[in-house]
Order: structure tokens, then C-alpha cells, then sequence
């Protein structure tokens, strides 16, 4: 039976994830393009949203660059670059405190927010509760594995989502993490593959044309 689950979450799951996540995202827009935005209270409430929504953003951005740099590139790339293992675990370290100490009090500042401004509360769905209690979830795990665990995922973890990548899962590479790890990883595929129904939409919308736009646009009036 553990074997079962093993294979479960660290095989089948994984995939699962990943395909709603594509398919998803591909369904919401073209089926439901009207709503592929962000929703934001901003208006609402523009002071409590400030220095939340820095902090959450920058934090965002740095787990998404430091996930991709450290876990889908090899060791071997680094030795090239002349990073050491142990250099690439410090930093992996430093970057994962720093995302966690804006990311964790940064969703919970934004959750809080949306429950205790009236105005807010009151446009706010359980489809952003849900979202916003998985990301704080997600993030409270991964800060909680860079304080108290330290475990070197170079040779386990990180291989093993480079194999899942590759479309050959080796899930025993998973078999001796550390359960907080485990939990960090599945809630965080959780997240992945419930992201495409959310307001996490808008992150694939970057307005890259404005920067082809000229600054002063001149229309003629017609008859």
C-alpha cells in the first residue's frame, strides 16, 4: 500500500497535475476569455494593498527563479560555472529565505485583507479563499524545509523533478525525503493544477506590445 501511494503521488500525480495545468489554461482562454484577468481590489482599497502586494509579488518571483535555476539544471552545469554544491546549496538557501520571509507574510496579509476590509470581503469568492489558503499552504511548508530541515535536494528532489520532466519519473529518488518535503511538493502540484480556474490567469498576460506603442497615439476624427 505505501509503495502505491508512493507511486501515486510521485508518478501519477505529478502528470495529472501538469496536464490540467495545460489543458486548463488553454480551455479558460478560449472558453472563458472575458474573465482571464486578475480581478483586482486595488480600487477597493488601495493603502492595505501596497507594501502585501510587493512583498507577495517579489517573493513570487524569486520562488518561481529560484525553483527553475536550482531544480531543472543540473549540478554538472554549475561545476562548469564553477558554483561548488555546497555554493549552490547557500544560495539556494539565502534566495529561499528571503522568497519565504516576503511570500508567507505577504498571502497572509492579502488573505486577511480580503476577509476584514468590508468591501473587499464582499466581492471576494470562495475561489479566492481557496487559492490564497493553498499559496500560503504551499509557501509555509517551503519556508518552514529552508529553517528547520536543510536536507540537500541536489541529488534527490531535483533530479527527480528533472525525470518527471523528461517523461521518465525514477519516483525512488523521492523515497528518502523528508516528509515536510513531500507535502511541500504535492500541495504545490495541488496549486499548480488548480491555478488555470483562478484569478492566477493574469500572470501569462504580459503586456509586451505596449512597449512597441507609441507613447502619443493620434486618431483622426471622421465626418
Amino acid at each position: 500500500m505505501a509503495d502505491l501511494a508512493h507511486t501515486l503521488g510521485f508518478v501519477v500525480f505529478p502528470y495529472i497535475a501538469l496536464t490540467v495545468f495545460v489543458v486548463g489554461h488553454a480551455y479558460r482562454y478560449l472558453a472563458d476569455w472575458k474573465h482571464w484577468n486578475a480581478r483586482s481590489s486595488q480600487f477597493l482599497h488601495t493603502e492595505s494593498l501596497r507594501f502585501a502586494s510587493s512583498m507577495f509579488h517579489w517573493g513570487a518571483l524569486l520562488t518561481l527563479v529560484g525553483h527553475a535555476g536550482g531544480m531543472l539544471i543540473p549540478q554538472w552545469m554549475y561545476d562548469l560555472a564553477g558554483i561548488s554544491a555546497q555554493a549552490h546549496n547557500a544560495l539556494a538557501y539565502w534566495l529561499g529565505l528571503l522568497a519565504g520571509l516576503l511570500m508567507v507574510p505577504g498571502a497572509i496579509w492579502l488573505f486577511a485583507r480580503r476577509l476584514r476590509q468590508e468591501r473587499i470581503a464582499a466581492t471576494t469568492s470562495l475561489n479566492d479563499c481557496v487559492l490564497l489558503g493553498l499559496i500560503i499552504l504551499v509557501s509555509a511548508l517551503g519556508l518552514y524545509n529552508v529553517l528547520f530541515t536543510h536536507y540537500d535536494v541536489l541529488y534527490s528532489i531535483a533530479p527527480w523533478i528533472r525525470s518527471v520532466v523528461v517523461l521518465a519519473p525514477e519516483p525512488e529518488l523521492m523515497s528518502p525525503v523528508p516528509l515536510s518535503y513531500k507535502l511541500h511538493i504535492l500541495t504545490a502540484l495541488l496549486l499548480l493544477g488548480y491555478s488555470p480556474f483562478t484569478r492566477l490567469v493574469h500572470i501569462w498576460s504580459v503586456p509586451a506590445a505596449y512597449v512597441l506603442r507609441s507613447f502619443i497615439v493620434f486618431r483622426r476624427r471622421t465626418a
